[in-house]
């Protein structure tokens, strides 16, 4: 939906849209929201993101842009504040807040308008909070609207697993049972589908887990992936791989995934590590599938903080000048050392490839050609992506 002005003297920018965003995020928080949040935590993130997204929003609206992507993504968000059960009532408050405190910052710059401007400003704020307020409660109800009682049940036993807040009688109140153990996955999609359809992906994959975890599956998701639950009475260990290939395969999209298998009264601890291997099989840029702690036992500890990460990453710093070496050194090592496939990923000659790994050699003193210096790089390769400083 878009609304450009037919009046010649209502031509409305927002101011920026960083400083709108701090104004509007300290208003809700302090005037607006009925509970006290934090900076920091998660639900101040999602305030800034969702006021971020909104007011992007309003912008591509005013100058007659298409918007249907930033929808999709404000769809996102507002399902996972239904998940969560935030009240719809006080998101709405929200925004009509702070479209209140938009209209009035744009008509500063008209003081001297006309009736007409007057009458058309209103026309688009009202347009403007509408597809906002529509689009926020058409995501709730298509979170909560078919959602049975088993189902939040489910919710709030997953919830109550994640939180070390788990008990018999939270199960059995809702009718269903806590496994003694359970796989506890942590996945993240790669190339995430267009937000405008993003439901409908998260749609296929919750569908295909109920399907191959005989409904036993408990799963928190969102378009950048999430935390799945799993008793391993229900899926066996080795048909893991398999059910996360089904997974990817209703959704249409990559899926990579770490495991982590513990009992139900360690699944707050499990989850958190399923996440940091996840993270670092995200960072390596593996392929995507399932990834074991085992399989990467040694990546997992060289990316704990401490001196010898530093030291580990060091090794590297003669190649911080030159990104395509950095870039050669990291898919060839991650294809196994495959000349050929080396230079096709990233469309060079295989002589380009001998070349620029001669120059690694020398730059570093570490000869990739070598099994001892090979294990070195791939160390410090670690190390220096896993650090804390270091952007994905």
């Amino acid at each position: 939906m878009t609304i450009p002005s037919d009046n010649a003297e209502w031509r409305p920018s927002l101011p920026d849209v960083a400083t709108l965003t701090d104004q509007l995020v300290t208003h809700f928080i302090d005037d607006v929201a009925q509970c006290d949040i934090s900076p920091g935590t998660p639900m101040a993130s999602r305030i800034v993101t969702i006021t971020r997204i909104s007011l992007e929003i309003a912008q591509a609206m005013l100058e007659g842009r298409d918007v249907a992507h930033e929808l999709g993504e404000l769809a996102i968000i507002a399902a996972g504040l239904a998940c969560d059960s935030v009240p719809i009532d006080l998101v709405l408050h929200g925004f009509h807040e702070g479209v209140r405190i938009v209209v009035g910052q744009l008509f500063v710059q008209y003081l001297d308008c006309t009736r007409e401007t007057v009458i058309d400003g209103f026309r688009i704020a009202m347009a403007i909070n509408d597809q906002l307020c529509t689009t926020v409660s058409h995501a709730y109800i298509a979170e909560h609207g078919g959602a049975t009682c088993g189902q939040d049940a489910e919710r709030t036993l997953m919830s109550a697993l994640l939180a070390e807040q788990w008990a018999p009688a939270t199960a059995r109140t809702g009718g269903i049972s806590i496994a003694d153990t359970y796989s506890v996955l942590a996945i993240a999609m790669r190339a995430n589908p267009d937000a405008g359809i993003a439901l409908h992906y998260l749609h296929r994959l919750r569908k295909a887990l109920t399907q191959h975890s005989d409904g036993q599956g408990l799963a928190r998701l969102s378009i950048d992936g999430g935390t799945v639950l799993i008793p391993t009475e229900a899926v066996a260990e080795h048909e893991l791989d398999a059910l996360v290939a089904a997974m990817a395969e209703a959704a249409r999209v990559d899926l990579v995934a770490a495991v982590v298998s513990a009992p139900a009264a360690d699944v707050a601890s499990a989850a958190k590590t399923a996440h940091e291997i996840l993270d670092v099989v995200e960072r390596l840029e593996c392929a995507p599938g399932l990834y074991r702690f085992d399989q990467l036992a040694l990546e997992y500890q060289l990316s704990r903080p401490g001196l010898g990460l530093s030291l580990l990453g060091e090794l590297l710093a003669p190649l911080d000048e030159y990104p395509e070496l950095w870039k050669t050194l990291r898919v060839h090592i991650a294809n196994n050392l495959n000349r050929a496939q080396t230079a096709r990923i990233l469309n060079i000659h295989t002589n380009t490839v001998d070349y620029r790994l001669r120059r690694i050699a020398r730059l570093t003193g570490l000869n990739p050609a070598r099994a001892s210096d090979l294990w070195q790089l791939r160390s410090a390769m670690v190390a220096r992506e896993c650090r804390d400083d270091n952007p994905r």
